[in-house]
Order: structure tokens, then C-alpha cells, then sequence
């Protein structure tokens, strides 16, 4: 009896072991790794690397607790692992290639992160700032594809299948990639115009552009589309190979500060003068004039109306769009209220006919004056 009660207490201890040993030998490296990493954090207040992988810490653990499972799950020794040891084996690498892979992501994202953040906290030129902003996004987006693409393949090769067709697919690469090539023209394409807008400075994250005559802000740029956030909250998705295909607009393009026009249709009697001077009394009360420049004109003319022009100017597209806005809505309602007559009429009215004066009297009236005098 000793020796089968001896067998089945094995039996019993050996997975605690095993499974306890891991998960503890994994939470003990987790702590001393998270411990390390804030005291160098608390040390190097002015880099946030040390702070930023410490978001890694969870990924590191299931990394190690499933390396160390794959190591050691032969020798559990339990009858229905043992009949199963292949295919817990191949669960078990798949699981670390993947968490492996996770870890591999969120370093490089912690790395590029910190040098956006360190760059952005020592440089005051908001266009270079956006511009980092873009090219650090997508280099982030391709490191993610590529280890992504990687991992997916060593999955793929843990299959015997999977390596036998990788023979005879590479001995058909050549047919295979002309295949793939026409296939993903577009994606590909989309792929290098990513590429060339990150590196090309050609549009940045946060720049204010025009495209289709919508208005926006250019929110988040991939490797494949970019999303420009309109004034009205909507979201306009389009291929980033349009930018690089097709003109538009980009109002953030060397430097932000903006000039905008208002127009307004008026009467011939309008006061110009008076309405220069009042312009500029409102451009004074007005936050959003950035005190550059402003002029009032009149550029065109028509036979019942004049066309008067207000030339402001303004930081950024958004305070542009204030000052147009507050310039038309005083100056009208200036006009409506000291100068009515100024404001654009239409004549409804029949036409008056014309009426003969008669003979003028008052040469003959002189001349008799004179006569008789």
C-alpha cells in the first residue's frame, strides 16, 4: 500500500508544483521588474520611458508563465495530458509567440511614445510637433504589422502542414508574388502613400485642411486611410493615396495664422468712412483678432448695389472663422440701426411718369422786369 499511496501523492503534487512554481517564480520576476522599472522612473523624471514600460509588466508575466509551462509540462505525468502532450504543446507555443509578440508591440510603443513625448516637451513649434506626432504614429502602425506578420508566421510554421506547403510555396514564389502584387496594387499603394505623407511632411496629425470642399481637421492617419474630423463633428475616411494623387488644402501648411474676408452687398449712399471707423472699433473688442492687419474697400459695383469688403485676420482657422462671423453680425446690425438707408433696396413700385414742366417762365418775367424799368 505505501508505495501506491507514495505514487498517487506524486501524482497530486507535482502539477501544484509545477503550475504553483510558475505563477509564483512569474509574479516574483513581474514585482522585482515593476519595482525596478519605478525607481528608475522616480530617478529620470525627464525621460518617461521607465514609466511607460511599465505598462509591459502584464505581457512580460504571461510571456514567462507560458514559457515556463511549455518547459516543464512534460512532467506532470498525468494520464490525460499525456495523451494530449502534442496539442497542449503546439496550444502552448502558439500562446507564446503571441503573448510574445504583445510584449514586442508594447515595448516599441512605450520607445516611440517616450521620444514623441521628450521632443514635444522641448519643442515650441506646434507644425514640428505634429509632424513628429505623424511619422511617430505610423512607424508605431508598421513595427505592429511587421512583428504581427511575424508572429503569425511562426504560428503558421509550428503546423507540419504548414511546412510542407512552405516548400512548395517557396519554390512558386516568383508566380506568387506577380500574383500578390497585382492583387494588393491598392493596398500596397496606400501602404507607400502612408509612407511618403509621414516622411513627407505633406499633411500632419491636427493640420486644418479642404478636401471636397469639406472643412475639418485631420484626426488619426494609418497606413491605409485618413480621417479628417469636420466643424460638425463628422468623420470623412479616405485613402491616404488621394492625398498624394489629388490637391487639396492644408491651411496649417507653414504656419497657422489666417486672413478672411467678409462681404457685404449695399446701398450707393452706404457710409463708407464711417463704416472703415467702426470696423475697426470692432476688431478691438474682438478675442480672436490676432491685431495683424484689416482694411474695409469697396471692390465691385453694380447698377443697385456696391460690394464692400472687410479683410481681417486671425491666428488659426478656428478664431478666422470667429471674427468673419462677429465683423458681419456688427456691421449689420451697425448699419440696421444708424444707417438704414445704407442696406440694399429693391423698387416695387410702378415707375413715376414723367411730367412736361411747361415754358420756363422766369427768363421772360426778367426781361419784362427790365423792360419796364
Amino acid at each position: 500500500m505505501l508505495p501506491d499511496t507514495f505514487g498517487g501523492t506524486e501524482n497530486v503534487l507535482r502539477p501544484l508544483i509545477v503550475l504553483g512554481g510558475s505563477v509564483g517564480f512569474t509574479l516574483l520576476v513581474g514585482w522585482l521588474v515593476d519595482r525596478m522599472l519605478r525607481r528608475a522612473d522616480a530617478r529620470h523624471r525627464e525621460t518617461p520611458l521607465w514609466g511607460m514600460l511599465r505598462r509591459c509588466g502584464f505581457p512580460l508575466q504571461v510571456m514567462l508563465c507560458v514559457a515556463l509551462l511549455r518547459g516543464s509540462y512534460d512532467q506532470l505525468r498525468i494520464g490525460w495530458l499525456q495523451d494530449h502532450r502534442v496539442g497542449i504543446g503546439r496550444l502552448l507555443t502558439l500562446i507564446l509567440i503571441g503573448s510574445a509578440a504583445w510584449l514586442l508591440v508594447h515595448i516599441a510603443a512605450a520607445i516611440v511614445n517616450s521620444s514623441y513625448a521628450r521632443y514635444a516637451a522641448s519643442t515650441r513649434d506646434p507644425a514640428r510637433v505634429r509632424r513628429v506626432r505623424t511619422q511617430v504614429t505610423l512607424i508605431q502602425r508598421v513595427v505592429s504589422a511587421i512583428v504581427g506578420t511575424v508572429a503569425v508566421g511562426a504560428m503558421l510554421l509550428t503546423f507540419p502542414a504548414m511546412r510542407t506547403a512552405g516548400t512548395s510555396l517557396l519554390a512558386s514564389a516568383g508566380l506568387l508574388g506577380i500574383v500578390a502584387g497585382v492583387a494588393a496594387q491598392s493596398t500596397l499603394g496606400n501602404l507607400f502613400a502612408g509612407l511618403q505623407i509621414a516622411f513627407g511632411d505633406m499633411v500632419r496629425i491636427g493640420d486644418t485642411v479642404v478636401v471636397d470642399g469639406e472643412w475639418g481637421t485631420v484626426e488619426e492617419i494609418t497606413l491605409t486611410f485618413l480621417a479628417v474630423r469636420t466643424w460638425d463633428e463628422r468623420r470623412i475616411t479616405m485613402p491616404v493615396s488621394y492625398f498624394t494623387s489629388k490637391p487639396f488644402e492644408n491651411w496649417s501648411r507653414g504656419g497657422a495664422e489666417m486672413t478672411g474676408t467678409v462681404y457685404l452687398q449695399l446701398d450707393h449712399s452706404a457710409p463708407v468712412p464711417q463704416m472703415r471707423d467702426k470696423l475697426r472699433d470692432i476688431l478691438r473688442e474682438c478675442p480672436a483678432w490676432d491685431g495683424r492687419n484689416w482694411s474695409l474697400a469697396v471692390t465691385d459695383s453694380t447698377p443697385s448695389t456696391v460690394e464692400v469688403r472687410a479683410v481681417v485676420t486671425a491666428k488659426n482657422a478656428d478664431d478666422i472663422w470667429t471674427v468673419r462671423c462677429a465683423v458681419r453680425e456688427q456691421l449689420i446690425a451697425w448699419l440696421c440701426d444708424r444707417h438704414p438707408y445704407a442696406l440694399p433696396r429693391i423698387s416695387t413700385g410702378p415707375a413715376a411718369e414723367r411730367v412736361d414742366p411747361g415754358p420756363d417762365l422766369s427768363k421772360h418775367n426778367g426781361s419784362i422786369r427790365t423792360g419796364r424799368g
